[in-house]
């Protein structure tokens, strides 16, 4: 049954995510299943083994398309065949250490990409609502104590960071371009988040995924950065943020052109080291000391310290966060310990734990669970 939240605007809806076979866009596409859309996924591979889109078996579900996101010709016949109602924008090289390994494929992946569905969406001759969703490392990081806005500079001092930056910039110069201005029948929003966690993510060199690999095999997590403080924040918490924009922005002109920051509240910074016991508790370790080990090996620069202020989602949308620091660690954890170790379905604990994220949402007068505010 269609769910009513993001005031129905997606039940019956065509929504094409880009990179649907990934962590978020896995989850994405689960979500909007839920919401009665009609989705078409397309993404260059499945990027993981296992991953959560073939664990919820969710191609049967879905229609599921290979194509790189580099690919114009092919991307222009997904879209155009397609004919989407909305377009969300995840396709991309999303790792930190793999931009190092691979600058090239990490900047044509995420600016190319970026700009060929820019560059396809300038064509289409029907309304659709398009998000394209970046990074918070798209901002020129100085490592200060208070949150970026979305005014603040683009940069980077890696590829990846760059690449995102850079992702923005396109976004921005294309809008301006192209569609601002132009009745043009596209609208166009960016979305920005980062150092998302939940079930299902098994990406290399991400703290969750690297947790669950070592300790499934009986040995300890190596982390290099212990003090790394980061405002950790489930995955379903930026999903909501795309929603409820690609919502806005297909009611409402205002959200034209604009660029947004979803992030979790303050009180949910935690040093590394923090994550790691009580993911570990959540998992059934006995002791910290089963948990971990300090390499001290940093092979690539890492940011200390990077968070976002989202006072213009609150603002403009009247979007905020949903879960505490605690509820995102216990769905985390109970997520991979369900599937993992009481051999749970992927899919039956994925579509709970959206069925929950809402009732926490409704209990908390979340403006999104109830349709458009007044």
């Amino acid at each position: 049954m269609a769910i009513s939240s993001f005031d129905n605007v997606y039940n019956g809806a065509r929504v094409l995510i880009t990179g649907h076979t990934g962590f978020k866009g896995a989850w994405l596409s689960a979500w909007l299943l839920g919401c009665g859309a009609e989705v078409c996924g397309y993404s260059k591979d499945i990027p993981t083994t296992p991953s959560l889109f073939e664990l919820a078996d969710l191609s049967s579900k879905m229609q599921h398309r290979i194509g790189d996101i580099r690919d114009l010709s092919s991307l222009r016949d997904t879209i155009l065949t397609f004919r989407p109602d909305f377009v969300f924008h995840l396709a991309a090289q999303p790792i930190v250490s793999t931009s190092y390994k691979d600058p090239l494929e990490t900047i044509t992946s995420n600016v190319t990409g970026t700009a060929n569905v820019l560059e396809v969406l300038r064509h289409v001759d029907w309304s659709c609502t398009a998000i394209i969703i970046t990074s918070d490392k798209c901002y020129d990081n100085v490592e200060w104590v208070w949150g970026y806005r979305e005014t603040d500079a683009m940069g980077g001092k890696d590829i990846y960071s760059g690449s995102k930056g850079a992702a923005e910039l396109i976004f921005r110069s294309y809008y301006h371009s192209f569609f601002a201005g132009k009745n043009h029948p596209v609208r166009l929003a960016s979305a920005r988040a980062g150092n998302v966690i939940g079930g299902g993510d098994w990406a290399e060199d991400r703290i969750v995924a690297d947790c669950i690999r070592a300790w499934g095999e009986g040995r300890k997590v190596e982390i290099r950065s212990p003090s790394a403080t980061r405002p950790w924040q489930h995955v379903l918490e930026p999903l909501s943020g795309y929603l409820t924009l690609g919502e806005r922005l297909a009611t409402s002109k205002k959200f034209d052109g604009e660029s947004y920051n979803f992030g979790p509240r303050a009180e949910q910074n935690r040093t590394v080291v923090e994550l790691l016991g009580d993911l570990g508790v959540i998992w059934g370790l006995r002791s910290e000391a089963d948990a971990y080990e300090i390499t001290g090996s940093i092979p690539f620069h890492e940011a200390g310290l990077l968070k976002l202020n989202c006072d213009k989602a609150l603002l403009h949308m009247n979007w905020e966060a949903n879960l505490s620091y605690h509820e995102c660690m216990s769905m985390t954890g109970s997520w991979y310990r369900r599937v993992l170790k009481d051999k749970e379905s992927a899919l039956d604990v994925t579509l709970e734990q959206i069925t929950q994220y809402e009732q926490f949402a409704k209990e908390r007068h979340r403006v999104w669970s109830k349709g458009r505010a007044s």
